[in-house]
């Protein structure tokens, strides 16, 4: 079944807090409490499993999202009820992390530490802060262990190493251990070494064994992005030249038209084939060109950005389908990351289109949420995109209601500026924290 034949009868015309808000009520319906404190249900829905492999801990599809989204709503509407499921569900992620083996960023333990240094941060709880700097310290004396200097899997990409490295930052500078960020350049030099940075050869689901993506979750432009964050930090050339690199891989793929342009999800087979979310599209490849006009200032790079943005607004979408955008919703390759995007672009720039775009796009993601049974909002997708049969509404943040959410809570927070609040984003978003721009500050 499709997701049009899921829509509600009536389009629906919520502003993003009030559908925001309607997300946090499903999602709280999903709750399950032991003695250790709270995780949500991947999928509540008896008519459908997950569209991943349960993974009860992350930040892609459990409990570590869900908690940050929590955060957000209560900084949003001021509402203790929301601080208190964020504090049950991080007690529950600081109790149990030990259980986890893996390390990345989206589905193991680096998420994790995200999400408990952000509620500790929030709530005011310094044992988070505790446990989330042991969790920086197991991810370290792992990258240690193997006597090579410091590297975890060595797949460069965000959903590898990558993100590893990106969350150690993040570690450093809010825990103030140098260590992390140590550990951190020494693994990104190696990264840097690398012929063109990011490569990967069909070790995706799906994928030809000799294909090569230059996307933002698993491909070049992440990997790039990764570098130009650590030249931001250290200064350090090698860092900016590899970087620079990799960009240039990616333009060369890229498909340029009348001051647009789209990227190929994977060389040299799928040219034509241009997503337009987060993972491996133009939402997300998008942030790497950001990165490199923060840390470097060459207007080019800027340039490229609005270029990619102006080929997702060509497209037609979200009124047009296309083969890029199909039926779906969350972060990872849907809606929700698009106006992620469209929001950072705004706080950015102040150009006015960007904001109302986001709008566009968050009005179109409304009007798909379903409600059938009064338990609150949620989306029913196609997550992948050559099972369009396999439809299901998830719980988590980058699959799920959760993302979609906090991504409806961001434009909300573009959208008052007398109101300025912090927004959380993850280390591989470089927009401001604040999405609003300077001249709405002063």
């Amino acid at each position: 079944m499709s997701l049009d034949e899921r829509r509600a009868s009536s389009a629906r015309a919520d502003a993003p807090l009030t559908a925001a808000i309607m997300t946090g009520r499903w999602i709280r319906s999903a709750a399950l409490d032991d003695a250790h404190g709270r995780s949500w249900q991947a999928n509540p829905d008896t008519r459908g499993g997950s569209a991943v492999t349960p993974q009860p801990w992350s930040l892609y599809s459990g409990a570590a999202g869900v908690v940050l989204f929590f955060l957000e709503l209560a900084a949003a509407t001021g509402h203790e009820a929301y601080l208190e499921d964020a504090r049950a569900g991080a007690r529950r992620l600081a109790a149990t992390w030990r259980e986890q083996d893996d390390l990345t960023l989206y589905h193991g333990l680096t998420g994790v530490m995200l999400a408990l240094m952000e509620a500790g941060w929030t709530l005011g709880e310094a044992d988070f802060d505790i446990e989330a700097a042991a969790i920086a310290d197991l991810i370290v004396s792992r990258g240690r262990a193997g006597g090579e200097g410091v590297t975890w899997s060595r797949d460069p990409a965000q959903r590898g190493e990558g993100g590893i490295i990106l969350g150690l930052l993040r570690a450093a500078a809010h825990l103030g251990v140098r260590a992390y960020e140590e550990a951190a350049v020494e693994a990104g030099l190696r990264i840097a070494r690398l012929p063109v940075p990011g490569h990967e050869f069909g070790d995706c689901a799906d994928l030809p064994v000799d294909a090569v993506t230059p996307g933002f979750l698993a491909g070049t432009a992440g990997t790039a992005y990764l570098l130009a964050r650590l030249y931001g930090v250290t200064g350090e050339p090698r860092f900016l030249s590899a970087a620079r690199s990799g960009a240039a891989f990616v333009r060369e793929v890229s498909v340029v038209t009348g001051g647009c342009a789209s990227v190929p999800h994977h060389v040299p087979h799928a040219r034509s084939l241009h997503y337009l979310g987060f993972c491996s599209g133009s939402a997300g490849v998008a942030r790497m060109f950001y990165e490199l006009y923060r840390v470097g200032g060459d207007p080019g790079d800027l340039e490229w950005v609005e270029r990619l943005a102006r080929g997702i607004v060509r497209s037609g979408v979200p009124h047009r389908r296309t083969e890029g955008y199909w039926n779906v919703a969350c972060q990872c390759c849907g809606t929700a990351g698009m106006i992620e995007l469209f929001v950072g672009l705004y706080a950015a720039t102040g150009e006015e289109f960007h904001l109302e775009y986001a709008r566009t796009l968050a009005a179109d993601l409304i009007g798909r949420a379903t409600d059938p049974d009064g338990r609150g909002y949620r989306w029913y997708q196609a997550y992948r995109r050559l099972r369009p049969g396999e439809v299901t509404a998830d719980t988590g943040y980058m699959v799920g209601a959760a993302g979609i959410g906090a991504a409806l809570l961001h434009l909300d927070a573009a959208g008052r500026p007398g109101q300025p609040r912090r927004v959380i984003l993850l280390p591989d978003n470089p927009f401001p924290a604040i999405p609003l721009p300077t001249s709405a500050l002063r």
